[in-house]
């Protein structure tokens, strides 16, 4: 089937607010903030992936804040398709949940991605959100500085040096040429998104080997993805990469003693 009017992404990040509004299927996490940066854009519809769904049902928040205003909007189980992969969630992805506007549009559980956002596209776009918070927050003044970001696209030069814990998922985008972080970050912590086909939710970590940064993902039963607060607070190591082994990290330990490991390896 030849999509029309439908946008297909690795990052819903990738999105601009002035992009024509049509369906988009971005491969990144069903949660608040990429729900946010979809309907900031005026999408019709959105398909996202649920990332195992996870604690609180962060991973598929989006949906029922899109029912609010009548927008349609789906996750694609995160067993499915690679979360990160665009071209992948539209050719081996498979709907997990669809909101009630969405669901009488006809999509449903188990249908294909390109027969789901058919069916959206001719809904109405989806209305400006408020304005929300920067998403970004330091969360402890040590040394390093530990600073938290609800998404890693909020990663900015001047955290070089910083600890970084972000609440998006730890999957290397497909499109992507090298494991693209802004700044020379000191470590940085991700939402391994329940794992999900190939191991996707954790596939940035040995690409960040390859520069010497420390890495982690937290398990998505653990932390909200997409709140970096709840990473810092409640997340649980599911794996590190071996930078971060090297220098006294494990899995099991809570974010906070992954980031006293750390600390601790510092000349």
């Amino acid at each position: 089937m030849v999509l029309t009017h439908v946008r297909v992404l690795d990052s819903v990040t990738q999105l601009s607010a002035d992009a024509e509004p049509g369906v988009v299927v971005a491969a990144s996490h069903g949660g608040a903030y990429a729900g946010y940066l979809a309907a900031r854009a005026g999408v019709r519809g959105v398909i996202l992936n649920d990332a195992g769904v996870g604690k609180g049902a962060a991973g598929v928040k989006t949906l029922p804040a899109f029912d609010e205003h009548g927008t349609p909007a789906a996750t694609v189980a995160h067993d499915s398709a690679r979360i990160g992969d665009g071209a992948d969630t539209v050719r081996s992805g498979r709907i997990s949940r669809a909101n009630d506007t969405a669901a009488a549009l006809g999509c449903s559980e188990g249908d294909a991605v390109v027969d789901a956002a058919e069916r959206m596209r001719d809904a109405e776009p989806a209305p400006s959100p408020a304005a929300r918070s920067p998403g970004r927050f330091e969360l402890d003044d040590g040394d390093p500085a530990v600073w938290g970001m609800d998404s890693l696209s909020l990663i900015r030069p001047e955290d070089d040096g910083r600890i970084a814990i972000t609440a998006s998922h730890g999957a290397r985008l497909a499109g992507e040429g090298d494991s693209y972080i802004a700044g020379d970050v000191a470590a940085a912590v991700f939402n391994d998104a329940g794992g999900g086909k190939d191991g996707a939710g954790r596939s940035r970590l040995p690409f960040l080997d390859e520069r010497s940064i420390p890495a982690a993902t937290v398990a998505h039963d653990t932390a909200r993805i997409g709140d970096a607060r709840s990473t810092w607070e409640d997340g649980v190591v599911s794996a590190v990469n071996d930078t971060a082994a090297a220098r006294g990290a494990s899995t099991g330990m809570d974010c906070r003693a992954f980031v006293a490991a750390l600390r601790e390896t510092i000349d």
